[in-house]
């Protein structure tokens, strides 16, 4: 078996030098399926799953740390300019060829509910800038109660899941919501709803954590890195149980060289961790072929809707991360992904809504439909 070095990148990422062995099949690109035990009931199982590593090079100095500032920038994008504030020609035209391409989902919305018909609809739900509002302290990003309310109601009627890059734990004391299924850490710890549901293998308590070897090596590197970046103003380290965020909404743009070349350093003696990026925040994860569009598939499998017609998955989501479940619905040829943004960004998403405001009215529009369409039946 011989090595190679391969280089890759994701949408306006980082470019990163991976060593794979050339073995054909290294990784199954199939879902794992979930597992059932006859008179269990409610009870959790653990789905065990051999999943192999890469390993990432993330030396290369002060071109690497430069080249991740710059991509760091591409991933926080300008404020919205103000109604007072005139826009050229060229950024209309801009703006307009993007709304074509991915136009409002409510005013998309009729076309949504007629893919529906005879299908049943699955939610999946980012949190972050999706149901609640991008804050400065992460500690505080509370959803409404209104919005629990859109988010509890929607439930009612459609399988619902929450996935989030916050650990599991995290996400649910936000919502709070029991009949729901929660994907945290990027949807490398997925699990069922506490409370009885009337869906398929809704009433069986799913966990699933293909990234459980790694949690003593993401508690180390958790505790060197809030070490490490002490000094730097603003910068804050969240632990995510089976990944880490490192904040950076707060620190000076000056100073974002000094904390990528902090995490750089760290990462360089942790090469079977990877680092990603988002708004205004980098993510250390295991270097596993797990992400949002795996979780996706999963709990679509956990329905028992796997390579099934008679579902429509619906994806709302504002973030990179979120890029990955896009392109897995667009793959399929099967569902809507929706992204949450008031500025132009390159997605696989089909539509989009501009805030988690929308998302709320979105949401509360789709329970009406269905309350009606049930009454007329």
């Amino acid at each position: 078996m011989t090595n190679q070095n391969v280089v890759v990148s994701d949408a306006k990422g980082v470019a990163i030098t991976v060593t794979v062995a050339a073995k054909q099949n290294m990784f199954s690109q199939s879902v794992p399926k979930p597992i059932t035990e006859a008179g269990r009931g409610g009870g959790c199982f653990t789905i065990p799953m051999n999943i192999k590593v890469l390993n990432v090079d993330t030396e290369g100095g002060a071109a690497r740390v430069n080249a991740w500032v710059d991509s760091l920038r591409a991933s926080s994008p300008p404020r919205v300019k103000s109604a007072a504030t005139p826009q050229s020609l060229s950024e209309t035209v801009d703006n307009n060829s993007w709304s074509s391409r991915h136009p409002s989902a409510m005013s998309m919305f009729e076309q949504i509910t007629n893919a529906s018909k005879g299908k049943q609809i699955v939610m999946f739900l980012d949190y972050d800038g999706t149901l609640s509002p991008i804050v400065e302290d992460p500690d505080r990003a509370f959803m409404s109660n209104e919005m629990r309310r859109a988010v509890k109601a929607a439930a009612g009627y459609f399988p619902t899941a929450i996935v989030s890059g916050r650990c599991r734990d995290k996400v649910y004391s936000f919502v709070k919501l029991g009949e729901l299924y929660y994907a945290g850490s990027h949807g490398m710890d997925i699990k069922g709803p506490s409370k009885s549901s009337k869906y398929k293998n809704g009433n069986q308590a799913v966990l699933f954590q293909p990234a459980s070897e790694f949690v003593p090596m993401i508690d180390e590197v958790y505790k060197i890195l809030l070490e490490k970046t002490r000094s730097i103003s603003g910068a804050r380290v969240e632990d995510n149980k089976f990944c880490l965020s490192v904040h950076f909404r707060c620190v000076d743009e000056k100073s974002w060289a000094a904390l990528a070349e902090q995490v750089r350093l760290v990462l360089n003696e942790y090469p079977k961790l990877r680092l990603t990026q988002g708004r205004k925040v980098l993510e250390i994860r295991p270097t596993i072929k797990w992400d949002k569009g795996k979780a996706l598939e999963f709990l679509l499998e956990s329905l028992g809707y796997a390579n099934s017609n008679e579902v429509l998955p619906v994806y709302i989501g504002d973030d990179r991360t979120d890029e990955d479940a896009f392109k897995v619905l667009r793959d399929r040829g099967q569902g809507f992904g929706i992204l949450v943004s008031k500025v132009p960004k390159e997605t696989n998403a089909s539509y989009t809504l501009q805030e988690p405001a929308e998302v709320k009215d979105f949401l509360r529009r789709l329970v009406k439909w269905k309350r009606l369409s049930n009454q007329q039946k």
